[in-house]
């Protein structure tokens, strides 16, 4: 049986993304939020981004503002590298 939490991305109206699995939120500003998920590396792009009710014991995480693009990236990465792999990023 797969213990694994899950992850799944709700997006309204291209205006408001309900997520779900996040482990991590590594960086955002009103234009991207870059986090990870139990399915690795996600990328939100948009305008006037905004992060709001982030419950890290759940994973769940709303983002508003005008979303244009989410953009999934290496799966096996869960995690956010130490300071030096974001560094050679």
């Amino acid at each position: 049986m797969n213990t694994e939490r899950a992850h799944h991305a709700i997006l309204e109206n291209r205006e408001r993304l309900l997520l779900s699995g996040v482990t991590e939120t590594v960086s955002f500003d009103d234009r991207a939020v870059i986090l990870y998920t139990v399915q690795g590396e996600l990328t939100v792009l948009g305008r006037d981004l905004q992060l709001h009710a982030l419950n890290t014991e759940t994973g769940e995480l709303e983002i508003s503002g005008r979303i244009a693009a989410l953009k999934y990236g290496d799966r096996d990465r869960k995690a956010s590298a130490n300071w030096m792999g974001r560094l050679l990023r």
